[in-house]
């Protein structure tokens, strides 16, 4: 965890609030750069909050209708 966040330039501290849910919505930034080292898309990030299940976090309205135009 230590490497990831020195890496992604977050502080180690930052990356466990956000692992354990205590930063309910952190920065865009932050993600993006955590997601970059980890080697993951940011649609594999999104994908993964949105999948079924009990803490599933609702696409926002009119997201889906812009991915298809935009396909």
């Amino acid at each position: 965890m230590l490497a990831t966040a020195l890496d992604a330039r977050v502080s180690p501290e930052t990356l466990r609030k956000i692992e354990s849910g205590r930063v309910a919505t952190p920065a865009f930034p932050t993600i993006a750069a955590i997601a970059d080292v980890l080697g993951l898309s940011l649609d594999a990030v999104w994908a993964e909050i949105n999948r079924p299940g009990e803490d599933a976090v609702p696409e926002p309205a009119g997201l889906g209708e812009r991915r298809r135009v935009a396909s």
